[in-house]
């Protein structure tokens, strides 16, 4: 993985870990779920029940792991996905506005409600 530069700004996601968001391309698509994890740097998530992949386990009696099958999140990237407003219900874009007393929050496009809470 290469270093990142000091002055190298890191880029603002409009994800983050326990949206909900819809799949919008790929083979999930039309699936919406919760994000489990964010990578940041392969601009990838995770979303629960879609991208299933199949792993296989050998049985490790160390670790009392069963062998065999096993259907796991693979990682999807965060272009075809998008966020699930609480407020409409429905798939947006995020935008960002600043509250009067200075904070940062994100906003629906499509009916102007904060996703913070």
């Amino acid at each position: 993985m290469p270093k990142r530069e000091t002055n190298e700004k890191i880029e603002i996601l409009g994800v983050r870990h326990g949206d909900i968001v819809k799949v919008m391309a790929g083979r999930s698509k039309g699936k919406t779920g919760k994000v489990l994890s964010v990578n940041r740097e392969k601009r990838r998530v995770t979303v629960e029940h879609a991208n299933i992949m199949k792993k296989h386990t050998r049985p490790n009696p160390q670790k009392n792991v069963r062998g065999g099958i096993l259907d796991k999140e693979g990682p999807i990237h965060i272009s075809n996905v998008m966020l699930v407003c609480p407020g409409c219900g429905k798939h947006t874009r995020v935008g960002h506005t600043a509250l009067p007393d200075g904070t940062k929050v994100r906003v629906c496009r499509r009916c102007n409600t904060t996703f913070e809470s």
